[in-house]
């Protein structure tokens, strides 16, 4: 019903007001050099989006598409592409209809989004195609809701701009009831928190590690070999809300709540529905000498049951990073620390979920032109995961990359 609305609206909408269209694009070619194992995108439990060694691609070409009406009604359209090591990957990850209200005497507005879109959770990932401005690997939170959290939904929002009552802040108010969100949890759970920029297309699945509990005649030999995110699979519709205080040139803070209310016991075609719920903290906050300071914390559980409602999958997670970014006329230095990790509560044998982390990323930027960015990244990831046993890896692994990149934003 909700994409019939949408086609719907978006049919009525061109036939009926004049508008402008509004094309960006980025472009992102890398040069890598992973110190790892084979990477999460790959069935491993590598950190990285990378596998060991030497990598020259296509990082990301990324395309946003907006259409304006005169009614205050856009439309928007966001694809992206990905090549390395041989395989090439293109398609839709965002497509919705915002309708933007004018402001009234009292200073609110009234906004509604509709589609398929990412829940206002990053704050990092800002730029052209939810790229970041600032380092060329998103942290590991954004990392994981690029490659798990979307949703077809409904976001109405209030904001209440305080210059018309003489106040220094904004006060923002989302509600997101969604569905098409029900498998999320799985890829953390599998193969644990990573660092990357590749972000799932809307009909891509994943591909999971190998580990025991997987193989034929164990307790979740049910599962598929692939993880598909963005599905449907009990009817349950989920709630996204967040608040947002927004000081003027100053900084923002904000906190939210996600629960896809997903029936954990219902499988379709190998597809679990994942209770997936999650707490979100983030802030902003400009300092003095042209630095910013960033920083995101996010806490949550996730469970898996099998059709008789027995817990297989019942993992707690958490991460939480802080960056500072210093900026003088064509340079920016941006570094980032984090911590991570995952509390296996089930007792399902051959599926250890265990993990506990820590990484750090270097990033200096130079502006060569209004367009055209180049950068030099480091990457150091330590962490502990007992699953990697199953695979004869070592449960403790430190992971390095460096990076160079060249990028056009238009």
């Amino acid at each position: 019903m909700i994409k019939a609305l949408f086609f719907s609206l978006m049919i009525f909408s061109c036939s009926v007001f004049a508008g402008e269209s509004k094309l960006r694009a980025v472009i992102d070619v890398r040069a890598t050099s992973t110190d790892s194992i084979t990477s999460y995108l790959n069935s491993g439990y590598g950190k990285f989006d990378n596998n060991n060694g030497q990598h020259l691609s296509l990082a990301q070409a990324g395309l946003s598409y907006s259409y304006a009406w005169q009614s205050g009604i856009s439309a928007h359209l966001v694809a992206n592409a990905y090549t390395n090591q041989g395989k090439n990957k293109a398609g839709f990850t965002e497509a919705f209809l915002k309708y933007r209200g004018l402001v009234n005497s009292s200073g609110f507005r009234w906004q509604n989004k509709l589609g398929i879109f990412y829940p206002q959770i990053s704050i990092e990932n800002d730029a052209i195609a939810w790229a970041s401005k600032y380092t060329l690997t998103s942290s590991t939170i954004n990392t994981w809701l690029g490659e798990e959290v979307r949703v077809l939904g409904n976001e109405l929002s209030l904001t209440h701009l305080g210059r018309f009552n003489n106040q220094p802040y904004d006060l923002a108010i989302s509600v997101t009831p969604f569905i098409n969100n029900d498998p999320a949890g799985s890829l953390l759970s599998w193969h644990g928190w990573s660092l990357g920029n590749r972000q799932t297309l809307w009909t891509e699945s994943r591909p999971l590690p190998s580990f025991i509990a997987l193989r034929p005649g164990n307790a979740l030999a049910g599962q598929a070999k692939q993880s598909d995110p963005f599905l449907e699979v009990d009817s349950r519709i989920g709630l996204h809300s967040k608040v947002s205080i927004k000081f003027h040139e100053n900084g923002q803070f904000s906190a939210g709540f996600y629960d896809n209310n997903a029936a954990p016991y219902i499988v379709k075609h190998g597809q679990y529905a994942w209770h997936t719920r999650f707490f979100h903290f983030s802030g902003k906050w400009v300092l003095p000498y042209g630095m910013y300071l960033t920083g995101q914390y996010l806490s949550g559980d996730t469970l898996m049951q099998n059709p008789e409602k027995q817990n297989m999958v019942n993992n707690d997670y958490k991460s939480a990073y802080l960056s500072l970014t210093k900026r003088w006329k064509r340079h920016r230095l941006t570094s980032r620390i984090e911590e991570f990790s995952v509390t296996d509560n089930d007792t399902t044998l051959g599926d250890n979920n265990n993990e506990y982390g820590k990484a750090l990323t270097l990033n200096y930027t130079y502006r060569l032109s209004k367009p055209v960015f180049l950068s030099a990244e480091y990457n150091w990831i330590d962490s502990d995961r007992p699953a990697r046993s199953y695979l004869n890896q070592p449960q403790h692994l430190t992971e390095r990359q460096w990076q160079l990149s060249a990028r056009y934003f238009y």
